[in-house]
């Protein structure tokens, strides 16, 4: 019988109580061997807290945990003093962030067998490093979700704000404890200047795209074929599939994420929650809905999210009070970096997978129309089907029936923008290829969704007539750069009515045929 860690984030748990475990202690000893002060930021649930443990439980040189393992005889398991600090596990929310820490520091002095004498949090933390240096040993310093005091509260400035302060005292003494330090690691999802950390200690090296330690979490290819690979074929067996085919749809899926390295990654908890109930479904979504982010995009009127530009600058620190929607998005794991051009410095980032992607579409266009989440599923299904069959009356008639259940106040903010990213937002989130504002040689056509057999070139307009979209198709050539894909290219012009919140009117029509007529 397998067991999955599923929620286990304690190394010696999962390997005494025979739980999977997918070896990254060759990655573990490089980091251990190639410096000594280290950040890391990952999304959540990708296996920081686990790394954590897993440094912890190796520094205490407990030698038999890691017997079978690949450090295994590589490594001389010297046992030095350990702090460990989780700080999803502080209780700030009931007690503070000020006073979870000040109880966090007695609790690990009296686990040393001492009480601290210092007052204020940061001497009282410097006091606590001091004193845990032990035979000579220096200690070992690691700390896990630095930022979540912050990111809990991000739609909170006030409360944000006064635990940046806080953190920022309490870290401010690590850059004087360096005498005392063996090992640092922080790991967090976001990089937040003003807390110290990335301004007092400079000497602090962030790992977060280094293509060294880009695999140290997350599983790679090879790891899920390897590790999980009696998993693929009991799966392959309950559905039919061959096993290269479960594993290409576990791929589309779930595999994708890059910080910048070749290699693409999966994101664990998926994989063991996939394995473990043995269906298709979207696991890492459901363990946080970023309702701030989602009401940033729309606010900001962010829909299209594939294939953005951005330098070197956006995975720099930022303040709470310059959030940059992009930079947020890629740390959080919602994007990822698909590409990277050293030329010109720039990364292209875009959704990692399928789960990622069809959740984001879903939970966007909920937030357009303002409404539950599940309520668009089976009626954009109705609008692929009748877009896939050529049936363009009854998409039309579908659409009108999704844009009715909007409220008439959302019509009065940005209009034509509004219809449009609905419309990208419907069509993407049922796994069709839509390109939004896209170039051609004479112009930007509004959007272009792609079928198994049809490309749909869509112009709309506002108030206006269908005839004139069509007219815009024709006259601007936006059909022309699709001919040659072997699908049959069909112009359609749409007249949305302000006044009603629907499509007025439509007029469709073979490209060729448009170009003809003109």
């Amino acid at each position: 019988m397998r067991k999955y860690p599923i929620g286990i984030q304690d190394f010696s748990k999962l390997i005494e109580g025979g739980y999977i475990y997918v070896d990254k202690t060759k990655d573990i000893l490089r980091l251990i061997e190639s410096g000594q002060y280290y950040f890391l930021s990952r999304p959540r649930r990708f296996g920081k807290s686990l790394l954590i443990s897993t440094l912890k439980y190796l520094f205490l040189g407990e030698q038999e945990l890691f017997e079978g393992l690949w450090i295994a005889g590589k490594y001389d398991f010297q046992p030095h003093p350990v702090l460990h600090f989780s700080f999803s596990t502080l209780g700030y929310k009931d007690l503070g962030l000020e006073a979870g820490l000040h109880q966090a520091l007695n609790n690990k002095a009296r686990e040393a067998g001492f009480a601290l004498t210092q007052q204020g949090l940061g001497p009282r933390f410097q006091e606590l490093i001091q004193r845990s240096v032990k035979d000579g040993q220096k200690v070992v310093l690691l700390i896990d979700e630095y930022d979540k005091p912050l990111v809990d509260y991000i739609d909170n400035p006030e409360q944000a704000e006064a635990n940046r302060d806080i953190l920022k005292n309490f870290f401010s003494i690590i850059k004087d404890a360096d005498s005392f330090l063996r090992f640092f690691l922080i790991t967090g999802v976001s990089k937040f200047s003003k807390v110290s950390l990335f301004s007092d200690l400079n000497h602090l090296r962030d790992i977060t795209l280094v293509d060294q330690f880009g695999t140290i979490a997350g599983y790679t290819q090879a790891e899920l074929e390897t590790s999980f690979e009696t998993d693929i074929q009991a799966f392959a067996q309950k559905t039919g599939e061959s096993t290269d085919e479960l594993k290409d749809r576990i791929k589309l899926w779930y595999n994708g994420y890059s910080w910048g390295t070749d290699t693409r990654l999966y994101n664990p908890f998926s994989i063991l929650n996939l394995f473990a109930s043995k269906q298709f479904a979207n696991y890492w979504w459901e363990t946080g809905t970023p309702t701030f982010l989602i009401k940033q995009l729309r606010d900001g009127f962010h829909y299209n999210l594939d294939q953005l530009e951005a330098g070197q600058v956006m995975f720099e620190s930022f303040t709470l009070n310059n959030l940059n929607w992009l930079a947020l998005l890629f740390q959080t794991g919602y994007l990822t970096i698909q590409n990277y051009d050293p030329a010109d410095r720039l990364y292209t980032l875009g959704y990692p997978n399928l789960e990622v992607k069809d959740t984001m579409h879903q939970h966007l266009l909920a937030a357009f129309r303002e409404t539950a989440n599940t309520d668009s599923l089976p009626l954009l299904i109705k609008i692929k089907r009748a877009l896939e069959k050529g049936e363009l009356e009854r998409a039309i008639e579908l659409i009108n029936i999704l844009f009715s259940t909007i409220p008439y106040q959302l019509f009065q903010q940005k209009q034509e923008a509004f219809f449009h990213a609905v419309l990208h937002l419907a069509f993407s989130g049922v796994g069709l290829l839509v390109q939004s504002e896209v170039s051609t040689a004479k112009g930007r056509v509004d959007t272009v969704v792609h079928t198994n057999d049809r490309i749909y070139v869509m112009e709309f307009k506002l108030d206006g007539s269908a005839e004139s979209a069509l007219e815009q198709i024709r006259e601007k050539r936006y059909g022309s750069p699709f001919l040659d894909q072997e699908k049959e290219v069909i112009a359609l012009g749409v007249n949305f009515s302000s006044a009603e919140k629907e499509v007025a009117e439509w007029r469709a029509m073979p490209y060729t045929s448009l170009l003809v007529e003109g």
